[in-house]
């Protein structure tokens, strides 16, 4: 018997309805399909019921891959990675339309997240992004300029995915439970993006040197990245705005001009 490790993160899903309501946002039959985290394989049975082109499954433990393995032997389209997802090169294996599904670890879930944010090539060979993550760091990921969730990792998302939709999960669909509320996200990635920002690193760099101060006026971290006479060229920008005040439109034209120098 296959127990969840803590120190893993692992929650593992049980409720069929929450599966085929995962499972049911996008089309699978005939697609490219990558599942995070599959633990015992309850999204994995789904998705293969739905004749996929290809499923790749990355899993950290050695334990749950072992059982993994011996469950799909006999299936031909399943591939299987022992690797810990944020050291694996997922841009590497991720064939055209493909489609992402994660039950993400909570400990770990916005840096993986951010990985996929900073795919090298953009847009990516992907058309759907499927996960799940603890529902008070979902409402920062998907929070709009003005919300409560607004900040950095709103800014960074906001800049090369759009949500499409998203719904809760209770801590009752889960074995261990959790005592949190989960949120599952659809994201598909921008293929047009109005800003020319050429490395998203300086996107997060810029975010981070302002909400490092959230509660304070910008005046003073502003001019760590740019000069006044740059400054003045940015529309609808006050000196006494607090980051949370300051659009993500505006942070992208501060990276725009950050990157120039």
């Amino acid at each position: 018997m296959i127990f969840a490790k803590k120190s893993l993160g692992q929650n593992f899903l049980i409720d069929k309805n929450i599966v085929k309501k995962i499972i049911s946002l996008t089309k699978i039959r005939n697609q490219n399909i990558i599942e995070i985290g599959p633990g015992k394989g309850a999204l994995t049975d789904e998705i293969l019921k739905k004749k996929p082109k290809s499923l790749k499954i990355i899993e950290k433990d050695f334990n749950l891959v072992k059982k993994l393995k011996l469950k799909y032997s006999k299936n031909k389209i399943v591939e299987i990675y022992n690797n810990d997802i944020l050291k694996f090169d997922v841009e590497k294996i991720t064939n055209n339309n493909s489609t992402v599904f994660g039950n993400l670890p909570y400990n770990i879930s916005s840096q993986i997240l951010v990985k996929f944010l900073k795919f090298k090539k953009w847009p990516p060979q992907i058309n759907n992004l499927i996960f799940m993550f603890q529902k008070e760091l979902g409402e920062k990921i998907i929070g709009k300029y003005s919300s409560s969730g607004y900040g950095r990792l709103s800014i960074l998302s906001n800049y090369r995915l759009t949500v499409l939709q998203k719904f809760l999960v209770s801590p009752n669909c889960f074995f261990p439970k959790p005592k949190i509320t989960s949120m599952v996200i659809h994201f598909q990635p921008k293929n047009k993006i109005s800003h020319n920002i050429k490395e998203i690193n300086n996107l997060e760099k810029v975010t981070n040197i302002f909400f490092s101060n959230k509660r304070k006026m910008i005046n003073k971290n502003i001019k760590k990245i740019l000069k006044n006479d740059e400054i003045i060229k940015i529309p609808n920008l006050k000196l006494t705005f607090r980051p949370s005040e300051v659009k993500p439109e505006i942070f992208y034209k501060i990276t725009e001009l950050y990157e120039k120098k």
